[in-house]
This record gives structure tokens, C-alpha cells and sequence, in this order.
């Protein structure tokens, strides 16, 4: 699959049922040894800005998981590794606040108070057309892939 179609991928992941986080994860997932289900299961907690929550959007998590899949620290003494992934996940998270104005799902959703319950809505023709969730998917699938494209540039 071409880079740029995981773009496309994540956006009908999330249009099919899947929460933000798992959408942007699920479409990537393969590229690093992860098969579909495995994605789905270390992306489930972070949909609807993390458990639902409304905290750090869901969309911007998966790329964050990506990220550490990408770089990080596999000995807890690996300062330096610590220090790539926490550079790549601040470049990130500037670049999709950059466009969205904020990290927060509360903010992205216009909420003026927090929703208590834990049940997610049901998606519905309603649901897409007053979310944003869509487009912060395309949005961090679209970083991610420049991301790569970037690196792929520089081997």
C-alpha cells in the first residue's frame, strides 16, 4: 500500500467503527510487524481524546504509539532514545496543534463541559456531520505519512 493511501485508510477505518486512536494505528500498524487486531487492541484506550475523556485527541495519541514504534527506548537506561521519541512526539504534537489550534478533544469538539459517561455515541449520518473526528484522523495520518515521506528522503 502507498503511503498516501493510509491516509484514505485511516479515514475509513474510523467511518467503519473505529475509534480515532485505532484508525490512525490500524492504517500504519502493518509497517511495524503489527497485525490489524494487535493495532486495534494498543490503540483501544486512547478514542475520545483517551477513554472517552475528551484529554489529548485520540487521532494525535495514535500518531504518538506510532511514534514510539518508530523511535524509542527498548533499555530503560537509553537516555538518547528516550530523547528521539520525546523530540518526534513534541514535533508532532506542534505540527497538529499548528493546524487544529489544540491537542485537547474537548476543545476540538466545542465542548463547554465534560461528558461523564463512558458509552460512546452512536455513529450516525448526525455524529459525522457535527464531528470533527474525521478530519483530525486525516489530519494525523497526513503528518505521519509526511513524516515518513521526509525520512524516506533523507536514507
Amino acid at each position: 500500500m502507498e503511503l498516501r493511501d493510509r491516509i484514505q485508510r485511516a479515514v475509513s477505518l474510523f467511518k467503519s467503527g473505529c475509534n480515532c486512536s485505532q484508525s490512525v494505528v490500524v492504517a500504519f500498524a502493518d509497517m511495524y510487524g503489527y497485525t490489524e487486531e494487535q493495532a486495534m487492541h494498543m490503540a483501544a484506550s486512547f478514542g475520545g481524546g483517551i477513554g472517552r475523556m475528551r484529554m489529548t485527541c485520540g487521532a494525535a495519541c495514535g500518531m504518538f504509539l506510532l511514534a514510539g514504534l518508530e523511535k524509542c527506548a527498548v533499555n530503560g537506561a537509553d537516555r538518547t532514545g528516550k530523547a528521539a521519541n520525546y523530540a518526534l512526539v513534541q514535533e508532532l504534537a506542534a505540527e497538529f496543534k499548528r493546524r487544529n489550534g489544540t491537542l485537547i478533544c474537548a476543545e476540538l469538539l466545542g465542548l463547554k463541559k465534560p461528558e461523564n459517561s463512558p458509552v460512546p455515541e452512536e455513529r450516525t449520518p448526525q455524529y459525522y456531520a457535527k464531528r470533527p473526528c474525521p478530519r483530525m484522523v486525516e489530519c494525523a495520518a497526513s503528518i505521519w505519512v509526511e513524516y515518513l515521506e521526509k525520512k524516506q528522503e533523507k536514507e
